[in-house]
This record gives C-alpha cells, structure tokens and sequence, in this order.
C-alpha cells in the first residue's frame, strides 16, 4: 500500500434504491470515481431498497444498525473508516441524525461535487462561480447539521436584550457574500456578452463541446485545434470553459468551445451558478455532443446531457453526436443518437475520424447558412476578405468586372 493510498479518508457509500432511471450500483461506481477524484476512498457501499428514503434518516433502521455493527468491527480490526457517503443529497435532518447514530461524519454526492468544482476551478470567474454553489448548499443547512452552536446567543457588550443569534449572523454573513459574488458575476457577464456580439458580428461559426464528464471533450478540443488543455482521466478534471480556433479544410475559421462536464444528479445549486457559463452553448451555431461509446452507461449519459441542455433551454441549434474511444469498440455506435443531425464515430486519442468530424461540420454550417452568387468590384476586396474569413467559398473567379465569389456565408454576411 502507497503512502497516498494510506492517507486517503476511507468511506462507506450508502444509496436508496426506489425506482430510479439509473441503476443505484452503477451510480454508486460513479460516486467512488467522485470520490477518488476528490482524494478519497471508497471501502464498502451499502444499498437498501424502499419507495423512497426515509425522511429523518434516509436508510431504514435496520440498515442503519447493520452499518453502525459494521463501522464498529472495522474499527475494532484496525480498519479505518472516516465517514458514510450517500448518494443522494441529504436534507440537514438526514444528516445530523445519521453522523449522531454512527459516530462518522457524513457527507453526500452533492457537497461531493462541490469540493471537486472547487479544486478544479482556476480562473477568478470559475471560483466565484463554485463559492456562489458552496454558499447557497451551506445555507439551507445552517439550522439543521450544526445544530445548537448555531443557535447560541451572541449578544456583545452594550447591546440590549439577547442579542443577534449566531444562526441569524452567520445566514446574514452569507446573504452578504453572495450578493457581492453575484456583483462580480454580472460584470463579468458584461464582458461575455461583449464577446458574443463580436462574434455574431465577426460571423465566426462557434461550435459547442458538450458531454457527460470525462468523454474526452478536452482531448478532443486539443486535437482539432493543436491546444494543450488539460488532460486528466478523472470526473471533472476540467472545469473552466476554454475557447480555440481551428481551420475547416476549406479554410474558414471555426471557434471551439469546450464547457463544463454534465454528470448524472448534477447539484442544482451548480445549474444555477455556472448558468451563464453554461448557457454559451445557446449561442453556438453548432452543439458538439461528446459520448464516451465504450461506457457501458453511454445511453444513461446522454440522456443526462439532453436534461441538463432541456433545463438550460437551450434548444433549437443543430447537433452533432461524436462517439468516441471507438478505437476500444469492436462494433461502433455510428448512427444511434436520434436527437442528433449527424453522428459520427471517432477516437480523439489517435485521431481516429477526425476529419470525418470536420467535414461534417463544413456540412452542417453550410446547410445553416446563405449561399451567395455575386461579383465584387476590385475595390471591395475588403469584403472578399471576410467571406474567406467567415464564409465557405466555392469558387472565385476573377475577370475585368471584378471578383465572382460563390459561398455559404453567415446571415449577417448576406448583403454584403
């Protein structure tokens, strides 16, 4: 055993099976890869079946015996346990009740998530992002996982009565950050909706990368416009949304957009703060879903990264479906995506249908687009540069009259 693996805090993950779309064991390999991101380890998981969790302690009683015996006999082994995972969010109830009866600190899939947005968040707008979700997660668990140090008086000397209790100061604390960071957020909003409408005025094509978490979005952004964006086989390993330019074949300038990984039971408390990160995918000409083909779960993944783009409303735009690993598949998964324009299957590790990629891309952007027929004096050679720049030229003559241009170019390029 390494001294990193010794160090890691040792959990037990807990689910409830009631019903749901996804299966609870398949989730629960999906939370210890969480886990694992997030520098822990998972040791034994525990599922229990019911209509529906408890209200005041999620698992049933005898199930939450059944763990306190079995946290008890590790410990009594000299095996450590550090705490109960579930895999569910937890109300403040659920959990206080739980941490009193097993003597573990407990946590959930979303204070989970949290942490990890956290350490992945790099730039100033990431970090006020993931502090706003951390804020608003906190907030409605004030009065509930802290219990009575929260509600202690905490009148100060010369004040009249009780004074202010630490549960009002601490949610007023709270309130007070968080209308500063969304201060910040609408200004640096201010600044992306500025880039937007240079682009839609510049008429560069922009393309969203879209995907389940550790699809391989970043692998493949490096590979179709020679980037360095990190690369990590771990759940949300990239978190800042990151943009870079590529050539089609037939030279016209697209933008890449790669945007935060979705993930089955995504936190709300993240949908709301990374929304206006998250909501770029709107005003794409092109949304590029990411599937990890050789995922057994690929089906349940995209499913999740429709919900989530349904909850954003972001709808209306053409999509593009790309399968990758398929270097890993015997049979490839080409043509199973319904909601879908195009798919294609490729692997962004060897590059494998990649330029297939591209090439429908040029497809999908010309349909989009505003085929033009026209001859420009010599003395508009300016615009003659911008088709090249924005548009898909088909042919180029020249002749005494001028230049006779035949191209797809954006709508705003039409009557140029």
């Amino acid at each position: 055993m390494t001294q990193e693996t010794e160090n890691r805090e040792k959990y037990i993950l807990i689910a409830v099976d009631y019903g749901q779309d996804y299966a609870p064991d398949k989730s629960l390999d999906e939370l210890a890869e969480l886990l694992k991101t997030a520098g822990g380890e998972a040791v034994a998981s525990v599922v229990q079946r019911l209509d529906s969790p408890i209200p005041g302690t999620y698992l049933g009683s005898g199930k939450i015996e059944e763990l306190s015996v079995y946290i008890e006999g590790e410990r009594a082994a000299g095996n450590r346990i550090d705490g109960v995972l579930s895999d569910d969010e937890l109300s403040p109830a659920q959990m206080a009740n739980l941490e009193q009866i097993l003597g573990v600190k407990v946590l959930d899939r979303t204070s989970l998530i949290l942490d990890i947005f956290a350490l992945h968040a790099h730039t100033r707008e990431g970090k006020i992002q993931v502090e706003m979700a951390q804020l608003s997660y906190r907030s409605s668990r004030l009065a509930g996982s802290f219990g009575q140090a929260l509600s202690r008086q905490g009148g100060g000397i010369g004040t009249r009565g009780p004074g202010e209790s630490k549960l009002e100061t601490d949610r007023r604390a709270i309130r007070n950050r968080m209308a500063r960071l969304r201060r910040e957020i609408r200004e640096m909003e201010k600044s992306r909706e500025t880039g937007r409408k240079m682009r839609l005025q510049n008429g560069i094509p922009v393309v969203a990368i879209v995907g389940y978490t550790n699809a391989g979005k970043s692998t493949l952004l490096n590979r179709l416009t020679d980037s360095d964006v990190l690369e990590e086989d771990q759940l949300f390993a990239t978190l800042d949304p990151t943009t870079r330019s590529a050539r089609l074949k037939d030279g016209q300038k697209v933008l890449f957009t790669d945007t935060v990984g979705f993930i089955h039971k995504l936190p709300h408390q993240l949908v709301d703060a990374f929304h206006s990160t998250l909501e770029e995918a709107s005003y794409a000409d092109i949304i590029l879903h990411v599937i990890d083909g050789s995922d057994p779960e690929w089906s349940m993944h995209r499913q999740v990264v429709y919900d989530t783009l349904d909850e954003l409303d972001i709808n209306g735009r053409p999509v593009i479906t790309a399968f990758n690993k398929s270097d890993l598949l015997t049979d490839p998964l080409h043509g199973m995506d319904g909601r879908a324009e195009r798919t294609v299957s490729i692997s962004a590790k060897n590059g494998q249908g990649l330029d297939q990629l591209m090439d429908v891309i040029s497809d999908v952007l010309r349909e989009i687009r505003v085929l033009i027929d026209r001859t420009f004096s010599y003395q508009e050679g300016a615009k003659v540069n911008q088709i090249h720049k924005m548009g898909q030229v088909l042919s180029e003559d020249y002749s005494e009259d001028g230049i006779q241009i035949r191209a797809y170019v954006p709508k705003n390029l039409a009557n140029l």
